[in-house]
């Protein structure tokens, strides 16, 4: 009895550490849980933290695209990052009328590629500290490394930093970013 307990114990435990193992490889974003058998469109619904980004995605119809086959990386911001904008800039772009401006605006946060984030320091580095990376909406983003974390500097200036890195999907990979990327308008 107390040898089949034990063995009951110690295959639990097994159970329970591979499924942390299997979920620990992909990283919890704005409280959920983030699959790498789920496109970024099914993970993304997910995150309290990306509500915005989410909203902004419908309103620019760019839904099925995400969710279709890639692969894609995507700097994904923030609803905090979204409310670091001026005033009113959310409201004025989730209009009807603006949403070429907003298709710009999100699509300079897509690559066309699957770029994980040791690929995109190692191509920093082979570029001597800053690698020019383009995006599907034509914007051209630096990007540096700084012990370990990469940072994205847009087209004005703007600088943003990758807080959670490859988050796997489906069909690419997700960098959570603390900064809305702005192209030239």
């Amino acid at each position: 009895m107390i040898k089949s307990a034990l063995r009951a114990a110690a295959l639990a435990a097994t159970f329970s550490a591979i499924a942390f193992a299997a979920q620990a490889k992909n990283p919890i974003v704005g409280g959920a849980a983030m699959y790498a058998n789920k496109n970024i469109v099914e993970n993304a619904v997910n995150s309290k933290d990306h509500t915005t980004l989410v909203a902004a995605v419908k309103a620019a119809g760019l839904v099925s695209t995400l969710e279709g086959k890639g692969p894609f990386t995507v700097f994904a911001p923030t609803n905090e990052a979204f409310a670091a904008l001026p005033e009113g800039t959310v409201a004025t772009l989730l209009k009807p009328e603006n949403k070429g401006k907003l298709v710009k605006i999100l699509t300079c946060h897509v690559v066309a590629a699957d770029a994980m984030s040791k690929t995109v320091a190692k191509m920093i580095k082979d570029d001597g500290g800053e690698h020019d990376i383009k995006t599907v909406g034509g914007c051209v983003l630096k990007a540096k490394e700084s012990m370990g974390k990469i940072t994205l500097t847009d087209e004005n200036g703007g600088v943003a930093h990758v807080t959670i890195a490859d988050v796997k999907q489906s069909n690419g990979v997700i960098h959570v970013v603390d900064e809305v990327l702005l192209p030239k308008m």
